[in-house]
């Protein structure tokens, strides 16, 4: 098999927690511990979890917008070459930062409002060589109508758009140097629910087009069964699960990962919710507790679960699950 594009291999980030007027490091957040997993070519992966599970933090890891405390990003290039990004310095990144881009979050908080959709867009052009401004200006009007907008809206602000709109002009400024690895930090948590069914039905588009491949980062499950191939479920900094799409609703097989879809919101009113609520509070990355992460909001833990850390184990091909019972527990969806 071709090598996958992306290989993360036990990612870690650790932000240091200082204390008293002299700084002195007492201990560390552990956003992301020892992360591992793999994205082929033109395949979408979903990276799901709470709020402050460090799904965004692994993101950012990848992209080097922040760096790693350790562990290894293999890219594979357009030549079949493959380099750590990891350590690389900040000239090293340059020529592979093209290839790289991401979508945020926030569809106006992105972009910058004293400049036009054409300075917009096109900045990436620009940085990247493209100094000839006829150029850049055919480019960024192929890019409008890519993403479904007018190319005479390219003199406009940001301002004078919806948001819909606005991560439509995102979309179009991360596709503007031709990616191969596209990251999408919740692309449509900030927009509304008619809205974010445009976005995602383009974004599937562009991807059988261009043939891109996502890391789409979200916590709406919903969202994440309609677009991704694969999903990673994380807590606490760690993943606790990733298999395909489809395996994952049907038969999850940690027990946080049932919760999650136990959580999603059914069209019936006949059908309670109460029983996908956790109890307790998600642990601090920076005292998390012994043996597993989950056992202390876990109604199946044992006294195993307490002092013994599971290991990230292949359950059945192509799911892996971090759960010392993950073959042995029933957690099938309704």
């Amino acid at each position: 098999m071709t090598a996958p594009l992306i290989d993360v291999r036990g990612l870690r980030k650790f932000f240091p927690i200082a204390k008293g007027m002299l700084g002195r490091i007492t201990g560390h957040v552990r956003a992301v511990d020892d992360v591992s997993f793999s994205v082929q070519e033109g395949e979408t992966l979903g990276l799901v979890g709470e709020s402050g599970c460090g799904k965004t933090t692994t993101a950012r890891c990848i992209l080097r917008a922040i760096d790693p405390t350790d562990g290894q990003v293999l890219y594979r290039t357009s030549g079949g070459k493959i380099v750590d990004l990891a350590p690389m310095s900040p000239a090293e990144l340059a020529p592979f930062r093209k290839e790289i881009q991401m979508i945020f979050q926030d569809p106006f908080g992105s972009l910058n409002p004293r400049m036009t959709l054409f300075d917009n867009v096109g900045e990436p052009l620009l940085v990247n060589g493209m100094r000839n401004r006829r150029e850049r200006m055919d480019r960024v009007a192929e890019l409008l109508r890519l993403v479904g907008l007018r190319p005479e809206f390219m003199h406009r602000f940001p301002h004078a758009f919806s948001g819909g709109q606005r991560q439509r002009i995102g979309i179009a400024r991360a596709l503007a140097t031709s990616p191969r690895l596209v990251v999408a930090d919740e692309p449509v948590s900030a927009l509304d629910v008619s809205v974010q069914a445009q976005v995602l039905n383009l974004l599937l588009e562009l991807q059988a087009r261009l043939r891109l491949t996502f890391l789409f980062v979200a916590h709406d499950l919903s969202v994440v069964r309609h677009i991704c191939d694969r999903v990673a479920v994380m807590y606490v900094g760690r993943l606790v699960e990733l298999a395909p799409t489809d395996a994952v609703f049907s038969r999850p097989r940690h027990p946080y990962t049932a919760a999650l879809m136990r959580a999603v919101p059914v069209p019936d009113p006949r059908v309670s919710g109460a029983d996908g609520i956790l109890k307790g509070e998600v642990p601090s990355p920076a005292s998390p507790p012994s043996g597993c992460y989950f056992h202390p909001r876990c109604t199946l833990a044992q006294e195993r679960c307490q002092r013994e850390a599971p290991a990230l184990q292949e359950v059945t091909p192509g799911h892996f699950a971090r759960c010392h019972f993950a073959a042995e527990l029933d957690l099938a969806m309704r």
